[in-house]
């Protein structure tokens, strides 16, 4: 649609600047215009015709009086962050799916939304050791079997579901209650894990630059990672946590719910029991998921793909291969190790990281996937 090329994200940008407009009111604009540039510049008289309530267009008037859509669209340049508008095809299908989805949201990191079935991991700050064991395991069987990992980045469980995704090389997600500037970055001390998730996936927002977070901001939050998801995972909760609200929200958008039973003398045990009493499934292993929904065959068909590939390959494939691991290796000393050289080495390495066999992880350090 015209509306959707790149130029009119300045103006998508510039009218989420609005306060009071929301993305059910961006949409009867965008249904109305012909552009975002359009309704940027449209009359109050032209507003009118939209059916918009007259508080709603005198703010419209009044606001945008105040906001550069150029410089406003320069600063996300300069923050290195992307918009993805709800009529864009890569725009995350499932998130299209929930009642009035945000009409545009905003991401750092490779922009791939639906290369994957995604699911939800959240839980506790405070975790016991259970709670982070369980939480490392099936973070990585999951990443394993191909899903991506999302959450919320928050202290505990949500970190450790990131790092384990990380850890093991899987696609992450961090859905923020904040902007994505760098000073906006909450909390502070995992600054650095954002950095590294939007290496390996993706920070994603639906708030404009300078938002920062607040009590406000989380449940709209929640509302992201319950939408961009087939199903919640519950790993410890307490009896009043705010997990409990994303769990909820997957249930009101017809996803599943996961709960990992834990000890019946701990507080942290309330939240998923309750839900499992509610009908929530019960978890005890990666499996449990899998089958749930139907995913088994997406875990079976990676594998088949990636034996496929290593089958086919070249002596100097088979070569590269067999020197790495897990552990991070430099070119330089793959060069030593395989006999190639560096020209060479670059040429098959860069096939291997198509065939998703080896992975680049910074600085020219490849990782065996």
């Amino acid at each position: 649609m015209p509306y959707q090329k790149e130029e009119n994200k300045i103006f998508w940008n510039a009218l989420n600047l609005i306060k009071g407009l929301g993305p059910k009111n961006m949409q009867i604009l965008a249904n109305f215009f012909s552009s975002a540039q359009n309704i940027w510049k449209a009359s109050k008289k032209d507003l009118e015709k939209t059916n918009l309530s007259s508080s709603l267009i005198e703010k419209i008037i009044q606001q945008r009086k105040n906001i550069n859509p150029e410089r406003e669209w320069q600063k996300l340049l300069q923050h290195q962050i992307k918009i993805l508008t709800i009529e864009e095809e890569n725009y995350p299908q499932l998130l299209k799916e929930i009642p009035n989805p945000p009409f545009l949201i905003y991401y750092k990191g490779n922009g791939l939304f639906n290369q994957a079935p995604a699911l939800a991991i959240v839980g506790s700050r405070k975790f016991t050791s259970y709670g982070k064991q369980v939480a490392y395991s099936l973070t990585k069987e999951l990443v394993q079997a191909g899903i991506t990992i999302v959450s919320g980045m928050a202290l505990g469980i949500d970190s450790i579901a990131h790092k384990a995704s990380l850890e093991n090389q899987g696609t992450t997600f961090a859905i923020l209650g904040n902007s994505l500037e760098d000073k906006f970055i909450y909390p502070r001390n995992h600054f650095h894990l954002a950095q590294q998730i939007q290496e390996q996936g993706l920070l994603i927002s639906d708030y404009p630059l300078g938002t920062p977070a607040s009590s406000y901001t989380f449940p709209a939050r929640n509302r992201l990672m319950a939408g961009l998801t087939l199903g919640t995972i519950i790993i410890e909760a307490t009896r009043k946590s705010g997990t409990l609200i994303t769990a909820r929200l997957a249930l009101e958008f017809n996803r599943e719910v996961f709960a990992v039973p834990g000890s019946i003398l701990s507080p942290s045990s309330f939240g998923p029991h309750k839900l499992i009493q509610q009908g929530a499934k019960l978890v005890t292993q990666t499996q449990d998921i899998l089958n749930e929904l139907n995913l088994t065959s997406f875990a079976k068909e990676k594998e088949k793909r990636k034996k496929e590939y290593q089958d086919k390959l070249s002596q100097e494939e088979k070569k590269i291969i067999q020197h790495l691991s897990q552990e991070p290796l430099h070119i330089n000393q793959l060069a030593q190790l395989s006999h190639l050289e560096i020209s060479t080495l670059t040429s098959f390495l860069t096939l291997l990281e198509i065939k998703n066999l080896i992975k680049d992880i910074g600085g020219k350090n490849y990782i065996l996937l």
